[in-house]
Order: C-alpha cells, then sequence, then structure tokens
C-alpha cells in the first residue's frame, strides 16, 4: 500500500473514529469475558458437537477481525484469536440496530467481543451465530492489503508485530522457539539440574573470548560490561556447592551481525560435578534427540534441503583429524606454524584482519582454518574434541597431549550449536592462561579473556572435577523450524535505526 492510500485509508479510519467518539461508544473497553477460545470451540466440535444447537451452548469469544463479507442487513467475518480463526455470521434482526450500526463502523483489523452459539452453514462450515457483540480494540492503522503479510525482511524484522499478526508460519515459529525452551528446561530439571540467575553486567567480562559491550552505573560511578557469557558465575556456584546448575540466559557480544549472529542472543549454560566432557556429549544427544521428537514427531530434521538424522550415536572425530579428512591438509602442514600460514596465503584465506601474523598463536590458525574449509561440510550431528589450549583457555588440559583439551563442539547443519569441556579447576593453570590472554590482549586481540582474580581466587577454595556446556538457543531454533537466519527466530532482532539506512 503507496503512502497516498493508506494515508487516505487512515483518513477515514480517523473519522469513524470522531463518529462514535460522539456517540459515546468507548473504544478501548475492558469490559468483557472470553468463556472459550477457537481451539476450545473445536475441540468440542470434534469431539460432541451433538450438543451443538442454534440456542446454546453461548460461547463468548474475542479477537481481531481479519476478514469481512457484508450483504446489506449481514454479513460473514473471519475473527484471530491467539489459537485461531474462527467464522461468525451477524445480521441485524440477531444484534439489533445498535449493533449492527456499530458493527459498520468496524474495520479489517479492530477487536471485537461476539457472543453466541454455533451452527453449520450450507457450506459445511462450523460458525459463531453471533447475538451480541461489542467494539473491543479500534485499530486506526490497516493491515497491509490483502491480508498476505509484510514481505520485505527488513519491514518483517522492524514491524514483527504485524508479521505476527499476518503469518502464521511466523508465529509458529516463536510457539516452537517456547516449547523447546521448555523442553531444554524439563530435560535438565529431570537430572536433578538447579535453574539459577547470574549477573547480566559484570566488573570483568568472562566466559568466552568476545568484544563486550560497556556500560556505565552513575551511582557507583564505575563501568560495567555486559554479559558475553554466565559461564565464571555459574562455576562459581559450583564452588559453592551447587554441583548441578543451569541458566537460560541473554548474553551480549559487541561483534558483527549475520545470518548466525545477533550482538544479543539466548543461550543455556549449564555445569554438572564429577562428570567429563565425554558425559556431556552423551547427555546432549539424549537431550537434542528428545526435544527433536517432541518438536518434529520424529528423530529427522529436514533443514534448507538436507536431511538431518540424530537418532543413534552421533559422529565424532578430534579436530586434527577433521583438518586432515574433510579440510584435505596434511598432517605435516597442520603440526607447522610458517607451513598453516603459507597454505592459507596460497588458498587466499587472511587469518588475521591484520597483516602481523606473529601473535597469532598456532592453535589460533587451526580454528581458523577448520571455521572455514571443514565447519559447512559438518552436516549431520558431529562432535569435534581436542580444541588447542590456546583457543580453550577455561578448559582443562587433556592427560595423554597436554596442547590439547578436554572438550567439543558440536556442529549441526554446517555450523556449531554447543561448546563444552571438562572445567580447569587448578587455580594455577588458570592463571597462567589468564595471563597469557592479557598478553594476547595486549597486542591487539580485543576478544581475547580479561583477567579475573576473583575467580582465580574462587578456584582456590576448591572446584570439584566438572564438566560444562553452552548451547545456542537461537540456532538450535533455526534447525528445528528450518530457518536460514538467525532474525527469523528472534522476535525483535537489532536493525540498524531507519535514520541511518537512508
Amino acid at each position: 500500500m503507496d503512502n497516498v492510500k493508506e494515508s487516505s485509508v487512515i483518513k477515514q479510519r480517523r473519522l469513524k473514529i470522531e463518529d462514535l467518539k460522539s456517540q459515546n461508544i468507548n473504544l478501548f473497553p475492558n469490559d468483557f469475558s472470553v468463556s472459550h477460545t477457537v481451539c476450545d470451540i473445536n475441540k468440542i466440535i470434534k469431539s460432541n458437537s451433538d450438543i451443538l444447537t442454534e440456542d446454546e451452548p453461548v460461547f463468548a469469544v474475542a479477537g481481531r477481525i481479519m476478514a469481512i463479507n457484508r450483504f446489506g442487513k449481514s454479513s460473514f467475518i473471519r475473527f484471530k484469536d491467539r489459537t485461531g480463526l474462527l467464522q461468525a455470521y451477524i445480521r441485524k434482526n440477531f444484534v439489533g440496530n445498535d449493533g449492527y450500526s456499530l458493527f459498520k463502523q468496524m474495520d479489517i483489523g479492530d477487536f471485537i467481543a461476539l457472543k453466541g452459539p454455533l451452527f453449520k452453514t450450507k457450506t459445511g462450515e462450523w460458525t459463531l451465530l453471533t447475538k451480541e457483540l461489542k467494539l473491543a480494540c479500534k485499530a486506526v492503522r490497516p493491515l497491509p492489503e490483502k491480508f498476505h503479510g509484510l514481505k520485505d525482511p527488513e519491514k518483517r524484522y522492524r514491524k514483527r508485530y504485524i508479521d505476527l499478526i499476518t503469518s502464521k508460519d511466523v508465529s509458529d515459529i516463536f510457539i516452537k522457539r517456547s516449547k523447546i525452551i521448555q523442553a531444554i528446561r524439563a530435560f535438565l530439571l529431570n537430572l536433578d539440574f538447579l535453574e539459577v540467575e547470574t549477573p547480566m553486567m559484570q566488573p570483568i567480562p568472562g566466559g568466552a573470548e568476545a568484544a563486550p559491550f560497556i556500560t556505565h552505573h552513575n551511582a557507583l560511578n564505575i563501568d560495567f560490561f555486559l554479559r558475553i557469557a554466565p559461564e565464571l558465575y555459574l562455576k562459581r556456584l559450583v564452588v559453592g556447592g551447587f554441583e548441578r546448575v543451569f541458566e537460560i540466559n541473554r548474553s551480549f557480544r559487541n561483534e558483527g551481525v549475520s545470518t548466525k549472529h545477533n550482538p544479543e542472543f539466548t543461550m543455556i549454560e549449564f555445569y554438572q560435578s564429577y562428570a567429563t566432557y565425554e558425559d556431556l556429549m552423551d547427555l546432549t544427544e539424549k537431550m537434542f534427540q528428545k526435544i527433536t521428537e517432541n518438536i518434529t514427531g520424529s528423530s529427522t530434521i529436514s533443514y534448507q534441503g538436507n536431511i538431518i538424522d540424530t537418532a543413534g550415536k552421533w559422529h565424532r572425530m578430534t579436530l586434527y583429524e577433521a583438518m586432515e579428512k574433510l579440510g584435505g591438509i596434511d598432517s605435516c602442514v597442520l603440526q607447522d606454524k610458517d607451513k598453516l600460514l603459507n597454505y592459507a596465503s596460497s588458498k587466499g584465506i587472511a587469518i588475521s584482519n591484520k597483516n602481523d601474523t606473529n601473535n597469532i598463536s598456532h592453535g589460533k590458525i587451526v580454528t581458523k582454518l577448520f571455521d572455514i574449509l571443514v565447519e559447512p561440510k559438518l552436516i549431520q550431528p558431529t562432535f569435534i574434541t581436542g580444541y588447542p589450549v590456546e583457543v580453550s583457555p577455561l578448559s582443562r588440559r587433556n592427560d595423554k597431549d597436554p596442547g590439547i583439551t578436554d572438550r567439543f563442539e558440536l556442529f549441526i547443519a554446517g555450523f556449531e550449536i554447543a561448546n563444552g569441556f571438562s572445567e580447569l579447576n587448578d587455580p594455577d593453570d588458570q592463571k597462567t592462561r589468564f595471563l597469557k590472554q592479557v598478553s594476547e590482549r595486549e597486542a591487539g586481540d580485543k576478544e581475547a579473556h580479561y583477567m579475573d582474580n576473583d575467580y582465580i581466587e574462587a578456584l582456590e577454595y576448591g572446584m570439584p572435577p566438572t564438566a560444562g556446556e553452552g548451547i545456542g538457543i537461537d540456532r538450535l531454533v533455526m534447525l528445528l523450524t528450518d530457518s536460514a537466519s538467525i532474525r527469523e527466530v528472534i522476535l525483535f532482532p537489532h536493525m540498524k535505526p531507519l535514520s541511518l539506512t537512508k
């Protein structure tokens, strides 16, 4: 709808509003009780339609008008509540002159409250036979023309409320999102995990390698960081005796926006004492399999043209095995930093945004190449293990090979879904790792970890052997709703202000 036409429609609606006001009609009442939803009515129709007559039972319903077909002294409408669509028949001699006069001033998009029994039309459709009606809320602006919804993704994300009104598919995504989160919570609670809350504003950002957002607390006159992860606080709770904890949390990372990244995102982190990273791989398989069954009704997921099978034991391989088998890099090249840099250069892969690669660790070069050469090929659920110590500052060293850690990342459909490891609980080793991160930060790596002396002190009180994991809920929802972009599964994704897009 162009601006001229839209302005004309809004002008007409405002005239109706003034007319209704002059009749002392409340445009925004709150005095109507709903007895049934559309879903409730459909259940009665399916299970006990014999009780339905044109006199009783009487249903009190309400919703947004989505379509109107007027025939002089009678009309059919379709209205929508949170559970679905229902047809209603409105006839002048049933609702009275005043009632029908009020209805004639209603538009598509308005909210209407109705009372009446059900009857079946000549076409066999169960319909509400309206005996009473009220205006529940007058809408000034029209819905998108012909009710096809918003097509431009930019407009859809900025005006998500319209997107939800006009697209059942979009609504279904977010209903599924809620059910996925509920299923994760139920799964962990059933295993005796305790749900907790930790600070979103932190004096020292920790738990991941990422650039934080900074805010200022006026009363204390100090800067805080929006958390990049809840990890270090959750592990403080493990020190305090909470042996199984989890938090479904919002975290923030000051990074770019893409189809798989949003600066504000949702994840779950959980920690289990007396468990290893291998235990958590087993737990993750079971969790994902149960959630997939709950959401899709089977063990398979259809995602962007790929059929993903979550049943059985998932494939596991080490990072270096994956680089050889799927990345096509010889073992002798993988073990040598200079050879790796030459290989990357020959493939046109930029390892760093800067030309200086002296301060980049061998482990970071390997994982950078993995991201580009291997990750897109991991379509079926695959655990990658054996990450270098340099890129795993909070992970326990492997007993047999101290150059790698007891860590895994889970990949499905070509992107990372989860990250877990046996936790580093040696305070001296942790302090050494933090100091290494600090030196990398001073050398220009803005995503390197800060020193957190309070966390070191907590570890000095003793943390039992523990394994922990973080799962990206937004990405999991993408996977289970066949959504190509993370913006499709976040109700209000971050957007550049319109004033900056012109």
